[in-house]
């Protein structure tokens, strides 16, 4: 049986849309078709500026007033400033909220949420809800447990005495790498559109329900365009991390190709696993180095789910 971790998720901070126009409003600016979020079910999706480059992605969740955002704590006041241009007409409020909520990381703690009295579905984004805590499927490995900032000391005292324990965000953060998810930061915003982050493999990526900010960049893309780059997730023969923005190149083409998104250390094969947007050619042919045309090779490793737009437009 593996051991279950679990962290405080505090480089994320949350934002709350509520009112009576609240989804009205987000489904003319986000990605995700909220049609599908609802009390059991939540969504990764994005914001993006009218060049279909994204400006912020997030997961989102349904509550009696409206919708939660949890986003990179850097974006959450930027995006309260950019939204309230547009929510000037309607009958919806934008607050940061993050001073309100604690979101635990949970790795491998099936049982532990369990001796909770929380029964998560398997299928990823499943939502269920107990008493004041909501618990979010990420991945088959990986779950979000929300709770009131207030409780988060019990919280905590509860999943140790329940097996888990406490640690760093590394591990939280190789989970998220070995499920093909990376978050934008204030640092990439307005750099990448949603297909080169693979969101619509993630189902974060609506094609059906209509008009939204960008939304005919991202369309065009994925019915006429052929994207040369996306994100892949590679191991380093290292222990040492590289930093987010760290370049990639090719060998092949002799020139930067990318860059680094996320790393994290996998103590277990005494590597370093990271997210990196990558030319898809060099990729798949493995001529992907890290920092330098003669930096350290990085090895492709597989992802949870494959790139397939004629499913993806499906949805």
């Amino acid at each position: 049986m593996s051991q279950a971790y679990f962290t405080l998720l505090s480089e994320q901070g949350v934002l709350a849309v509520k009112g009576s126009d609240a989804k009205k409003f987000l489904q003319g600016q986000i990605t995700c078709n909220l049609d599908y979020v609802h009390d059991n079910r939540s969504s990764l999706g994005a914001r993006c500026n009218p060049k279909g480059r994204m400006i912020s992605n997030f997961r989102v969740l349904q509550v009696a007033e409206g919708y939660l955002l949890a986003m990179d704590h850097s974006l959450v006041d930027l995006q309260i400033e950019e939204l309230k241009k547009y929510a000037l007409f309607s009958k919806s409020s934008l607050s940061n909220v993050s001073a309100e909520w604690a979101r635990f990381g949970l790795v491998d703690a099936e049982a532990t949420l369990q001796a909770l009295g929380l029964e998560l579905p398997y299928e990823s984004n499943s939502v269920v809800h107990l008493n004041h805590l909501t618990a979010v499927r990420v991945s088959p490995s990986l779950i979000e447990l929300w709770c009131p900032v207030d409780e988060a000391s019990c919280l905590t005292k509860r999943l140790i005495s329940h097996g888990a324990t406490e640690s760093d965000t590394n591990i939280w953060h190789l989970g998220l790498i070995s499920a093909g998810i990376a978050y934008i930061t204030e640092a990439t915003s307005d750099s990448f559109i949603p297909q080169i982050f693979n969101l619509p493999a993630l189902d974060a990526v609506s094609f059906k329900k209509g008009c939204y900010s960008g939304q005919e960049i991202v369309a065009r893309m994925q019915y006429l365009g052929k994207l040369k780059r996306h994100l892949f997730r590679f191991a380093l023969n290292s222990e040492d991390l590289p930093a987010a923005g760290t370049q990639v190149f090719s060998v092949d083409k002799n020139n930067a190709i990318g860059e680094v998104i996320i790393a994290a250390l996998n103590p277990a094969e005494s590597v370093v696993e990271l997210l990196a947007v990558a030319l898809e050619e060099s990729a798949l042919q493995g001529s992907v180095r890290l920092g330098a045309i003669d930096g350290p090779e990085l090895l492709l490793l597989p992802l949870p789910y494959a790139n397939n737009p004629e499913e993806e437009i499906k949805r």
